[in-house]
């Protein structure tokens, strides 16, 4: 069932998530870009603002409107709410050896404004952190006590190709509750779309949604997708990447790339990291800290006798070939949502869209 929510009661609605329990996560503007931080009111969200994005390109710009959630994606991903950038482990004191792990006391959060390409990196680190044979413990605790509220996209940014990896715009199942916004009426379609959102929805008084709101939603996802003219076909990347690791076209990329690894730091499915062991100078107490890491970084493939990939080639190569090719063979699924960041974020504009073309023509060749 679809309910009503207008724009002058949201401050009611996030006062439910404080009420319940929840830290209250959500969009706002900060240092020239729209970013994911702790809200408490609608008038720290982006009202009114959206970005350009493209190949190297990133530029906050006014609305013609008021919108609430009139932009693409943040530079940054919600996976460093649910998997922290550096985390300590536990800690050791030398006397006895007594050894302290770290608990993690952050409150339940409630993620607002998900779009349909983030929940759908937020289900591929599920199977990443939560099935196999280890099970990443905060994660766990932090996945299995928020709740997501998902908002449909209405504006496509130049970068996103999305609708190629079938992560968007239209959701997947796996949130609690859905938003569509609908700007010149002034009001938000609401549906739970779980248990816990239903439970949730239930404390709001909200009224029934119009008659028609499912058509008027499915015209607003109709309009993104067309809006969307960046793709990739998935299927022919994943053999053409795999089956051409001497292709001159790495040397092409290798020469523009600065493997600075800003991709991996504003993909919302990259899950590498690495360990960290302090010690203070006394000796008495040491640390052990997990940190984000990138296979761009040279020590990222270090094994006793030097790095294994040491050229910005060989680690430019493993990343896109991991992400659109041996992921599968992993986690049934390609590692890429299409929410085009790492196109927007790279300094110099690299865009692997263009780069697939590529390949197939010289495999056709």
């Amino acid at each position: 069932m679809h309910y009503l929510l207008e724009h002058q009661r949201f401050d009611h609605f996030l006062k439910a998530f404080e009420d319940g329990g929840f830290q209250t996560l959500g969009p706002t503007v900060r240092d020239h870009a729209i970013v994911y931080d702790e809200i408490s009111s609608w008038n720290e969200l982006p009202v009114g603002v959206t970005e350009t994005q493209s190949p190297g390109i990133y530029r906050l710009k006014q609305r013609q409107d008021n919108a609430f959630f009139g932009y693409m994606v943040s530079p940054f991903s919600w996976k460093k709410f649910l998997d922290p950038p550096r985390q300590k482990l536990f800690s050791v004191k030398k006397d006895g050896m007594e050894v302290q792990e770290n608990p993690d006391d952050e409150k339940p959060m409630a993620l607002i404004g998900v779009k349909a390409c983030e929940l759908a990196a937020i289900k591929i680190q599920d199977r990443i952190f939560l099935e196999g044979s280890f099970v990443n413990p905060v994660y766990k605790k932090r996945r299995d006590a928020c709740l997501i509220v998902g908002v449909h996209c209405y504006e496509a940014g130049k970068s996103c190709f999305c609708a190629s990896m079938s992560s968007g715009p239209t959701f997947q199942k796996g949130c609690d509750l859905l938003l569509t916004e609908f700007v010149e009426e002034g009001y938000f379609s609401v549906v739970a779309s779980s248990e816990k959102g239903d439970k949730f929805i239930q404390t709001l008084n909200l009224k029934r949604a119009p008659a028609g709101i499912e058509k008027k939603i499915g015209k607003q996802l109709e309009q993104t997708t067309q809006q969307i003219s960046r793709k990739i076909d998935p299927e022919s990347a994943k053999e053409l990447l795999k089956h051409n690791p001497e292709s001159p076209v790495w040397d092409e990329i290798a020469d523009q790339c600065l493997s600075c690894a800003n991709c991996t730091l504003a993909c919302p499915t990259c899950f590498c990291s690495t360990v960290e062991d302090t010690i203070d100078l006394t000796g008495d107490h040491a640390e052990r800290w997990k940190n984000w890491d990138s296979c761009f970084t040279l020590n990222f493939s270090y094994v006793n006798g030097g790095a294994v990939r040491q050229t910005t080639k060989s680690r430019y190569r493993q990343w896109l070939t991991h992400k659109l090719s041996y992921w599968y063979e992993q986690f049934d699924t390609p590692g890429c949502v299409g929410c085009g960041r790492c196109i927007t974020w790279c300094p110099v504009g690299i865009d692997f869209t263009q780069i697939i073309p590529i390949f197939e023509k010289e495999a056709n060749t």
